[in-house]
């Protein structure tokens, strides 16, 4: 529905593009005349490179671009409506029930729950237009949580200037961005490859991670501003964050889609599911684009760790687990391409796959210490 709606003439595209490319290079420009002086020249290439990327991608996904309209245009809403005062987001009804950051990312909980319990009503009643709301209400989902990262980003400066940071940089936040992520690879596929009954399966990963977001704010009340701690206080950390759960949520998504695959290939669900070959191909597609931007992030990781702790390696548990999430995929894609290897072997290491880069997420940080101790539960 969502979708549908966006659906446009060639003069509302025109008109869609020119505000797309208004607010992205707009902002930029604003961006580096407000903060030139803080900024060095790792943090204005970085600037640059985020409007290259996301001019790449508002021009290969119309639907992008338009929820990158949204996403702005509300946020810059809320900013107005703080006015510079916190406690704006106690007294202002849009702000305290709809747009603050905290309001804005219950909302994308509540999306996300209703897209995966409308996802399996559509699989199961094979009803087009249950799978059309339920994919409306996953890009709502991803609307409020981009919103909610925005202004979540703005109240950090007004809780104080040395606080304010990019809010990627705690199991809350990065928790949030691996759900949004995992969320947008999964409807560009969608879209591309008409896979709407894939759904109840990818819903299923990214609620787990809702789940954990919730028990992690109401019992260990860990959804507040932090200051960085010092090895945070990185340029890197801008780009090997977002790079890293591009890989994380590109991973996630192969492996519900070989759980699909597996039952499929059990003539569990056939009738309901796409053929096999394109499953086949969507967890390919997604192991490699992960594999890519794990690669991109454990090199970042490496260069931040030289500047951060002196050395680009130190057999940490989180660096050490990292090169087996690594070992582990380019095995898979090895055996793919170079043997090719198909079939239900693949699935089965595609899904255990996850079991491994989830202890390597979340895992090293509840049972092992180390270097990166920061991210402890």
């Amino acid at each position: 529905m969502l979708t549908k709606l966006f659906k446009s003439s060639k003069t509302s595209f025109q008109i869609f593009n020119a505000l797309y490319l208004s607010f992205l290079l707009g902002g930029a420009f604003y961006a580096l005349k407000t903060f030139h002086d803080y900024m060095d020249i790792y943090e204005k290439a970085i600037l640059f490179g985020s409007v290259g990327f996301f001019s790449w991608l508002g021009w290969n996904w119309n639907h992008f671009k338009k929820m990158f309209i949204l996403v702005v245009a509300v946020s810059l809403f809320a900013i107005q409506l703080y006015d510079g005062a916190l406690a704006n987001n106690e007294h202002i009804f849009l702000l305290k029930y709809l747009i603050s950051s905290q309001s804005a990312i219950m909302w994308m909980h509540v999306f996300f729950a209703l897209a995966l319990l409308l996802y399996w009503l559509g699989l199961l009643t094979k009803n087009n237009l249950v799978d059309d709301i339920a994919s409306s209400f996953t890009s709502l989902a991803v609307l409020f949580g981009f919103i909610g990262l925005l202004v979540r980003w703005y109240e950090s400066y007004l809780i104080g200037l040395d606080i304010g940071h990019i809010p990627i940089s705690n199991l809350y936040e990065v928790f949030i961005l691996f759900c949004l992520i995992t969320s947008l690879l999964y409807l560009f596929y969608e879209e591309r490859f008409n896979t709407k009954k894939l759904g109840a399966f990818v819903l299923i990963v990214i609620n787990a991670a809702v789940g954990f977001i919730l028990w992690y704010t109401f019992d260990r009340h860990a959804d507040g501003v932090q200051p960085l701690v010092p090895a945070l206080q990185s340029y890197w950390m801008k780009i090997h964050v977002p790079a890293n759960f591009i890989g994380y949520g590109a991973f996630s998504l192969a492996a519900m889609v070989s759980v699909a695959y597996i039952l499929a290939g059990k003539k569990i669900l056939t009738s309901y599911l796409p053929k096999l070959a394109v499953l086949d191909d969507l967890i390919y597609k997604s192991i490699a684009i992960g594999f890519i931007f794990f690669t991109i992030a454990t090199i970042l990781g490496a260069i931040w760790a030289g500047e951060a702790w002196g050395g680009y390696w130190s057999w940490d548990p989180k660096e050490t687990w990292a090169l087996i999430v690594w070992l582990n995929y380019a095995a898979w894609l090895h055996y793919r391409i170079v043997k090719g290897l198909r079939g239900p072997v693949l699935a089965w290491w595609a899904l255990i796959g996850l079991v491994v880069t989830t202890f390597a997420f979340l895992g090293v940080n509840m049972f092992l210490s180390g270097l990166h101790s920061y991210g402890q539960l």
